[in-house]
Parts: C-alpha cells; sequence; structure tokens
C-alpha cells in the first residue's frame, strides 16, 4: 500500500546531482534551503559556460565532471534525460560502490535496467517528482531496486520531501504516477485557466478571475489532504439542495469532464510504458 509522508529531519549525506537541468535545479535548491552545507553538494552540468551561470546563481560550485560528483557524493542524483541514462551510469560505474545510493528521476526507466548497466550490487531508488517541487508543493513517487534496502528508500524520501510530499509504490505502479501526478498539473491547468476564462466570460476581471479559480483549485486540494476525506463528500458538502452548485455540477457532467480526465491520465500512463522502448 502506497505511504505518503511528511519530513522528520533533514538530509545529511552529501548528494551529487548529476544534471542540474529544471528538475535537477529545484532538488538542489531544496535541499540548500533545507540545511544541506554548500559543501555537501556537487552538482554537474554538461557545458562549462552553464556550469559558471549556475555556480553564480547558485553559490555552490557547478562542474561538468560527473566522475569526480559521484567519488565525492554518498547518494547520486540522476537527473539526466532517460536517453542518456545509459551514456552517464557507464561513465560513473568506476566510481559507483554499494555504499553509495543511486537516486534516479529518469522518467520510465528501470531500476533493473540501471542495476545492469551498474554491473555490481548498487542499491538503486527510482523517483518522478513533478514540477510543483519548484514551489515546495511537489509530490513524488518512489520505487526500490532490487539491493536498495528501507533505509536507502528512507534516504531518497528525505530528499524529496525537501520539496513537497511523497510516496511510495510498487515499480509496477510508477507509469501510473507519472500519468497521474507528473502529467497531472497540466491537466490542472488547464482547469484552472478555464475557471479563469468563465471568470471573465461572467463578469470579472482577469486578474480577478484568475486569483480566484488559482486559490479555489489550492484550497479544495488543502481541504482534501487535510480532512483525508474522499473527494464526493467533500463536493456534497458544497451541493446545496436546488443551489447554484448542482446546476454547474450538471454541466460538467453533460461535458463529459469527469470521463474526460480519467482518459488524460490513463493516455499518459500508457505513454509513459511507451517510453522505455525509446531510449
Amino acid at each position: 500500500m502506497a505511504k505518503s509522508s511528511t519530513p522528520v529531519k533533514k538530509v545529511e549525506q552529501r548528494v551529487a546531482v548529476l544534471g542540474t537541468g529544471q528538475i535537477g535545479a529545484i532538488i538542489l535548491k531544496g535541499l540548500l534551503k533545507a540545511g544541506l552545507g554548500a559543501d555537501h553538494v556537487f552538482p554537474t552540468v554538461r557545458h562549462a559556460d552553464r556550469a559558471t551561470e549556475l555556480t553564480e546563481q547558485l553559490s555552490v560550485k557547478v562542474t561538468t565532471d560527473n566522475r569526480v560528483a559521484t567519488r565525492s557524493a554518498d547518494v547520486v542524483l540522476l537527473a539526466v534525460k532517460p536517453q542518456t541514462v545509459r551514456e552517464v551510469l557507464e561513465e560513473i560505474r568506476p566510481e559507483m560502490t554499494p555504499e553509495k545510493l543511486l537516486v534516479s528521476v529518469a522518467a520510465s526507466v528501470p531500476t533493473a535496467y540501471m542495476e545492469d548497466i551498474l554491473m555490481r550490487p548498487i542499491p538503486v531508488v527510482r523517483a518522478m517528482p513533478n514540477t510543483p517541487c519548484a514551489v515546495g508543493l511537489g509530490m513524488t513517487g518512489l520505487c526500490r531496486g532490487k539491493y536498495a534496502t528501507t533505509a536507502h528508500l528512507e534516504t531518497a524520501r528525505l530528499l524529496f520531501d525537501t520539496v513537497g510530499r511523497t510516496v511510495v509504490v510498487d515499480e509496477k505502479q510508477m507509469d501510473a504516477v507519472t500519468g497521474l501526478s507528473a502529467s497531472g498539473p497540466a491537466f490542472v491547468y488547464i482547469i484552472l485557466e478555464s475557471m479563469a476564462e468563465a471568470g471573465v466570460k461572467v463578469g470579472l476581471p482577469r486578474d480577478t478571475a484568475t486569483l480566484l479559480s488559482a486559490q479555489t483549485l489550492l484550497g479544495a486540494a488543502q481541504v482534501a489532504l487535510t480532512t483525508g476525506d474522499h473527494p464526493a463528500l467533500l463536493k456534497d458538502a458544497v451541493t446545496t439542495p436546488a443551489g447554484c452548485t448542482i446546476d454547474g455540477i450538471m454541466e460538467l457532467e453533460d461535458g463529459k469532464l469527469r470521463v474526460t480526465l480519467i482518459k488524460a491520465i490513463v493516455k499518459a500512463t500508457q505513454r509513459a510504458k511507451e517510453l522505455i522502448l525509446e531510449r
């Protein structure tokens, strides 16, 4: 059964971030904000000019040397594109030992695939974060490989707890995590945009309509997280007899919003499975 979490302690291990792109930089910033010292992080990028730029932006030494970063770290966060996973793992393989933990955010790349490339019993944890990690409200799914222990999973969980919440699932469920929470923000933004457009349609200024829509979505989500109540119960609490909400719900049902969202997540999950074949 999946278990969600809240942070209980800070990360203390030395962390290499291989591929400090969008998600890598987000996690790095989260670690620094959570109190991990600049001398405990070893971020890398492919190009020297980008390394110089990020060093100035983050006040952390960024290099292009994956092997040195890996050698210096206890935890190696692999934040590269799926297509380059093999190349990077083969590069750092000489530096990887069973005492180090590999945490990968490469979409759809199985732990067994990475274990095979490393050619020794290296603990691997696979992670699927989403873009709201950028504001500390992310959702990350985690699963562990053959050699990873509960302690390794806990270490990985702490990394991502710095930028939101985490949930532990079986690896066979990771594509579903990708389709739901990793792709999900895009679906929510469409809903947000539509609600704001509706606000404009009924006479509100656009900035006011957007604020009302965004805060309503945020507040509704927080109620669900805080109470743990089923969404249907929360919906019913808003829907009064013969009120305006039920008329709106009827329009949503008539437009098949519910089934369309389900189909979107199913389709995104199916696409995540296909990415494995395109490495």
